[in-house]
């Protein structure tokens, strides 16, 4: 284990003891799930990334034309099916 210090606005240090108290958990058990849950969705969302520029580099890709139809057509009694690269 290694110890890591941040400071934090004060209100955000109050939110962070509010919920310890809730969850009658330490505030470092929420500060741990709390950094966890976040490095785990911006690597999510970095890997998504990373993919749709995989597939732009690979020709992979959608007309913004057939994007427009397919929109075009949500609610409607023709709806198009979601176009495919």
């Amino acid at each position: 284990m290694k110890t890591l210090t941040a400071q934090v606005p004060l209100s955000l240090a109050e939110e962070v003891d509010a919920l310890a108290a809730e969850l009658e958990r330490p505030r470092q058990w929420v500060m741990k799930k709390a950094l966890t849950l976040y490095l785990a969705s911006q690597r999510d969302r970095r890997k998504a990334i990373r993919e749709g520029l995989d597939d732009v580099d690979g020709g992979r890709t959608v007309s913004m034309e057939a994007m427009d139809q397919w929109l075009d057509s949500l609610d409607t009694l023709s709806e198009r099916p979601v176009p495919k690269a």
